[in-house]
């Protein structure tokens, strides 16, 4: 299929790419990378009026160190996977990108795309919650930021107001002797993930377990931060039973919708068992950093 007609506008700054969207409201989408938009317009669940794209818009692109990361909601997945600054400092995102579709999806495919897209079974809005990530919004009014905690409202909606656009995402370092893992299980390499986890352990100077974070992706409907199995972990040693206990805890609080590929059962059964093994591999390489003093 073809998408329906539409008009088509070319953005070269935020301010022209806003000031487009204030116009036409509700009847205009940003084009970023539109792996994701364009599908859904071919098989016309996606109808807008207007396109703005935003691809010529090059303060968009690019990963900067600000004493956190700042990543342009405008940059490709291939250059994520590609970037000293996101090998060193952000083992995360280095660990998950390979799991988000295919080569050629992510050779054109946009961070902030995905992410305003807010598709709950994606990979990088669960690995955002998880990393404690900021976002920046901005309209023709203004601009302000907003925590990934409160960004996913719904499966396919966030806390993007009429007229804004995402434009950075900032990603705070990893606070010293944590350790990260994320893991997934999907029917084939490249699918939406049957369930996936992203998990961050870190520990205090006794060796015991500070914080944490547990975030899920494919099991609701938008990506879910088990808070309270994270929290279970705090002042523990890294015992296998506190791993289940934690796992236990963030599969029962989930309420998975079930596919045809997989039951609501399956998916929670499931969705405890990534826990525990991310659980425990997060708590390993904290402990591995701990030792080399960092």
């Amino acid at each position: 299929m073809k998408p329906a007609s539409f008009k088509y506008i070319r953005a070269h700054s935020i301010d022209e790419a806003v000031a487009a969207k204030a116009e036409h409201g509700d009847e205009a989408r940003f084009l970023a990378g539109g792996q994701s938009l364009v599908p859904t317009m071919n098989f016309r669940l996606a109808q807008p009026a207007v396109l703005i794209d935003i691809n010529p818009v090059s303060e968009l692109s690019g990963i900067h160190d600000g004493g956190a990361i700042r990543i342009g909601a405008l940059t490709r997945y291939r250059m994520l996977e590609a970037d000293p600054l996101i090998d060193a400092r952000q083992p995360m995102l280095r660990e998950a990108l390979p799991h988000i579709a295919h080569p050629q999806i992510r050779n054109r495919g946009t961070l902030g795309g995905n992410l305003a897209h807010a598709d709950p079974a994606s990979e990088m809005p669960a690995v955002m919650l998880a990393l404690g990530a900021r976002l920046r919004l901005q309209s023709a009014g203004g601009e302000r930021i907003v925590d990934a905690d409160d960004f996913f409202v719904s499966a396919m909606e966030t806390a993007l107001r009429p007229g804004e656009l995402l434009t950075e995402i900032e990603i705070p370092d990893m606070p010293p002797r944590s350790g990260v893992c994320f893991m997934e299980v999907a029917r084939r390499q490249g699918d939406f993930a049957l369930a996936g986890v992203a998990a961050v352990v870190t520990l205090g100077a006794d060796g015991l377990c500070s914080g944490a974070r547990l975030a899920f992706c494919g099991v609701a409907e938008r990506p879910f931060h088990a808070d309270a199995a994270a929290q279970s972990m705090i002042g523990n040693e890294g015992s296998d039973a506190a791993f289940v206990q934690a796992a236990a805890l963030a599969a029962g609080a989930l309420d998975p919708p079930g596919s045809t590929h997989a039951s609501a059962g399956y998916q929670r059964h499931l969705a405890g068992v990534l826990a525990r093994r991310a659980l425990t591999t997060a708590h390993g390489r904290a402990t591995q950093r701990a030792r080399r003093g960092h």
